[in-house]
């Protein structure tokens, strides 16, 4: 096998790895070696960045990471803004063997304390406009590098990269090392460190590529920042594997802004999540903008399941089917997937080659069709395991498979309907009911632009469905309309699953990654 070439079709019987192996290879050397520097990689503003300027800021990160003491294993936080920069310190410490761990931008100073001291991390690189989170953090240890205008004994990024050199051997690295590190969104307890190693990837890219159409000549565009798996995932992972290019954008993706790059980058690609999708049809919708996105031959969503209201409203209007899909950090990727032409609404997809998949009941017993099951999942691409969590593991982890904690439902044509999170789903009177089929219903209705379903306690104490609900421009949120919500549901789908309980929100709490927090509306 020649790493040079584009593809590795690593699901082959006797592909291997070769015994010292560095993910970047991938990503940049083998596209230098082949005569593909040239090519666009990174479109930034106004600017583009070819994979020979991309390779020599990850060289000058590299380097500098190196003359701080950085050494092969240490780990690296980041807590930067999408950019040419971002790219580079990720890609400049796995290339010298450390291990680049990016964090939400959001993080509370309390929650990066908390990396900080779990991973122990040797460097932490900051935004400056980030700087104040971490002011009055003491962690020892750890050297802070700022992306702007560096604190007393902090060093700058921009600085150290300048003085390092542009040249740089990447590191002997095995298959098995670690790469990079991704903490969960600990919503359900303590984030936890997602380990992943240098070989998972090479299982999960290409095959993903193949079944949605992604190929070298495509320019990738989203929503998802690249500290979320999702988003580094189709911004940096996919296209960087195939040489392709990546619009970049550091500001919030409000559906002004998505619109204004789609326009001015015309990308082939656009990843976005279910709430984006529906906030940025209703932006257009409410001011009556009909905007040409012809350029678009891929769209895809994962995150959360996505409604087929939305997948509808979508198609319509521009013609693109939107590929959904499910995945996971601890997955390394999207495992269930839509393929093009073969969309099944309101399914997330089939299985992808070479990842097995199972559902299972409560006393770890598969599921007959048609019934939902907590889902399995064993490939290559799945993480080693949680850093530093015995207990977690043993939980999660068992044989090769993983407990994902997504619950889903197969028919019998093999496609998956993801019915939510394991601690989402609601039991009302005996019988399972997912709360997404339960929002679908509900997006359907004219004046519901966004919604959520949660379980509730009644006044005897027994669990049933409530819904919280986003109402369009020129609604009013009364009883007669909660009324009418519940005739709906009730219409369209069985009586036991419709929502008692109706309540209107101004907007509803969401993630940094465009999820809606289902906890918090659980605990209110």
């Amino acid at each position: 096998m020649e790493l040079k070439d584009v593809c590795l079709r690593p699901w082959e019987e006797g592909f291997s790895l070769p015994e010292k192996f560095n993910m970047v290879s991938l990503y940049l050397d083998r596209h230098i070696e082949a005569g593909r520097g040239d090519r666009t990689a990174i479109y930034y503003k106004d600017l583009k960045y070819t994979y020979r300027d991309i390779n020599e800021l990850t060289n000058r990160a590299g380097n500098a990471f190196s003359g701080l003491g950085v050494k092969k294993g240490d780990r690296v936080i980041m807590m930067m803004y999408d950019s040419p920069y971002w790219v580079a310190v990720y890609l400049g410490a796995m290339k010298i063997g450390a291990v680049p761990v990016p964090v939400n931008i959001l993080a509370t100073p309390s929650n990066l304390a908390y990396f900080i001291q779990d991973s122990q991390a040797s460097v932490l690189v900051v935004e400056q406009d980030l700087l104040e989170k971490v002011a009055n953090m003491s962690s020892p240890g750890t050297k802070t590098v700022v992306r702007g205008e560096p604190g007393k004994g902090m060093f700058s990024l921009v600085e150290i990269m300048d003085a390092a050199s542009p040249a740089l051997e990447t590191c002997q690295t095995s298959p098995m090392d670690h790469s990079y590190w991704l903490y969960t969104s600990g919503t359900t307890g303590q984030p936890k460190g997602v380990i992943h190693l240098h070989k998972d990837l090479v299982y999960a890219i290409e095959i993903y590529g193949r079944t949605i159409g992604f190929t070298s000549d495509d320019i990738s565009y989203g929503v998802p920042k690249l500290f979320f798996s999702y988003g580094m995932n189709m911004g940096l992972q996919l296209p960087f594997y195939y040489g392709a290019a990546v619009a970049l954008c550091e500001d919030r993706p409000l559906p002004a802004g998505v619109l204004a790059n789609l326009e001015k980058y015309r990308p082939t690609m656009f990843f976005s999540v279910p709430t984006a999708y529906a906030q940025f049809l209703h932006y257009l919708e409410e001011n009556k903008l009909n905007p040409d996105l012809s350029c678009l031959k891929i769209s895809t969503s994962a995150g959360e399941a996505l409604p087929a209201p939305i997948y509808n409203r979508w198609f319509e209007r521009f013609h693109v089917e939107i590929l959904d899909g499910l995945g996971s950090s601890e997955v390394s990727w999207i495992h269930i997937s839509s393929s093009p032409g073969k969309v099944k609404i309101g399914y997330c997809g089939n299985v992808l080659p070479s990842y097995e998949v199972k559902l299972l009941d409560e006393e770890g017993k598969e599921v007959p069709l048609g019934t939902m099951g907590d889902l399995w999942v064993k490939s290559k691409a799945v993480t080693c395991g949680y850093w530093n969590k015995p207990e977690q593991n043993a939980e999660s982890f068992r044989d090769g498979w993983i407990k994902t904690g997504d619950v889903c439902i197969r028919d019998e044509e093999g496609y998956y309907q993801h019915c939510g999170r394991s601690n989402d789903t609601i039991k009302v009177s005996g019988i399972w009911v997912s709360p997404l089929e339960v929002e679908a219903t509900l997006l359907e209705h004219e004046a519901v632009v966004q919604c959520a379903v949660v379980a509730k306690r009644d006044e005897n104490s027994l669990i049933k469905p409530k819904a919280y609900i986003v109402l369009k421009s020129g609604y009013m949120p009364d009883e007669k309309l909660a009324k009418e919500l519940q005739n709906y549901v009730k219409s369209r789908l069985a009586p036991y699953k419709y929502p008692r309980w109706v309540e209107f929100m101004d907007e509803l709490p969401m993630t940094a990654t465009g999820k809606i927090q289902r906890f918090l509306l659980r605990d209110s």
